[in-house]
């Protein structure tokens, strides 16, 4: 059954019909890109003001070279001058303009969401105004949440408001969406009507009690009671991880809300996540990052996009991971309070972003030596999820050992 509204229906139908007059006698990928872009070219005025990422761009060409593969591709002109291509689909134009239109429509022919994360406002996301000269001090340090991270900038509002402003700095390598970043500010623009701030960066911390986010909410899903799982055979000892868990008894079990910006509830096979994953198994890691990024931006307590933040990074610097899964396990744990003693199964899907975080964080932990806190992530893991489907109880006794990851058994 859909879960669209009324309004949301005529707007699909509109693209609907939009496609059938661009594409009307063109047959075949090819041809209908060819038709995609001849629209463009009569129907969309440009240079226009975009952005990319939430990086303000103008847009100054769109065209197609026949590559299906690639499809339609933007020209773009960052403010420094310097121009660069992108994929059309990636390119948001202001609500207004007739481009905006077109880019949806071919989205749709695409079968991406027509407007994707970062280019509507919905009742999840903050209100997201932009920066005005008057609220930035030049002289004293600013603090910034980062929103979204590109290579040369960073999409950040002003901490304690909801005003919205592109840094510039180095060192952004440091930086993940959510965490609060300290900048000495050296020069404040604006281009194209967007707020741009350069500066040196002090610091950067995790504090997401300081964000004034909306905790997630937490419903509950009836009793999940011990005697009543599977423990081994009766002759089998307990496992020493088991035990408290069991002596304490029936608990209540919950799902955690999943935030999931641009997702089609039509479509459970067809979401951000699942496209950013395919790019990236595909080797289009930076397109992959780009769809991540948007739903940070979108909003921060999307908790499987700092999970899949994470994993892009893990194998080689752990040390950057640590930083994306500490983020979405902390937005997490807002819901839960300190005395928490509810079970989070792996079984309702809603869970698992918040699992994954708190996985990925517990085993950076261990590959960068800190196995108490460790222990600490991976007691906490099997006693919320007693199921331990991410197979924490046979790390467990390694990081109490003090293994060096190098040395950890691998099956």
């Amino acid at each position: 059954m859909s879960t669209r509204s009324p309004k949301e229906g005529k707007k699909l139908e509109a693209l609907d019909r939009l496609i059938e007059e661009i594409i009307v006698d063109a047959y075949g990928d090819d041809e209908q890109l060819w038709a995609f872009r001849q629209a463009f070219e009569d129907d969309v005025a440009l240079p226009a003001d975009g952005f990319v990422i939430g990086e303000p761009v103008s847009v100054i060409a769109i065209d197609y070279d026949g590559n299906e593969r690639r499809g339609l591709t933007a020209k773009c002109r960052r403010e420094d001058g310097s121009e660069y291509v992108v994929a059309v689909s990636d390119v948001v134009l202001p609500q207004i303009s007739v481009g905006t239109r077109y880019i949806a429509a071919y989205r749709r022919w695409l079968n991406l969401d027509p407007y994707p994360a970062g280019t509507q406002k919905t009742s999840r996301r903050r209100r997201q105004d932009k920066a005005t000269d008057d609220d930035i001090d030049l002289s004293k340090p600013v603090e910034l949440v980062a929103l979204a991270v590109m290579e040369r900038a960073a999409r950040c509002r002003l901490r304690g408001s909801d005003q919205i402003i592109t840094l510039r700095a180095s060192r952004l390598w440091e930086v993940v969406p959510g965490a609060i970043v300290t900048v000495t500010p050296r020069k404040q623009w604006r281009y194209g009507g967007h707020p741009y701030l350069s500066g040196e960066i002090q610091s950067t911390r995790i504090d997401v009690k300081a964000l004034d986010l909306a905790a997630l909410g937490l419903e509950e899903m009836g009793k999940w009671d011990p005697e009543e799982e599977y423990w081994g055979e009766e002759d089998d000892p307990i496992e020493d991880w088991a035990k408290p868990i069991i002596a304490h008894g029936p608990r209540p079990m919950f799902e955690m809300e999943q935030v999931l910006p641009g997702e089609d509830t039509d479509d459970p096979f067809n979401d951000p996540i699942t496209r950013s994953n395919d790019l990236n198994d595909a080797g289009e890691r930076a397109e992959a990052e780009k769809i991540l990024m948007e739903l940070c931006q979108a909003d921060l307590r999307c908790l499987d996009a700092h999970s899949h933040l994470g994993n892009f990074v893990f194998d080689h610097w752990p040390q950057n991971a640590i930083r994306h899964y500490e983020v979405g396990l902390r937005i997490g744990e807002l819901s839960l309070g300190d005395d928490f003693a509810g079970v989070l199964a792996w079984g309702l899907i809603d869970n698992r972003p918040f699992l994954r975080c708190m996985h990925g964080y517990g085993l950076c932990l261990w590959r960068l030596g800190r196995f108490d806190e460790a222990e600490h992530i991976f007691e906490k893991m099997l006693w919320l999820n007693p199921y331990d489907n991410q197979g924490v109880r046979f790390l467990i006794d390694e990081v109490k050992a003090k293994t060096a990851w190098e040395d950890r058994e691998i099956e």
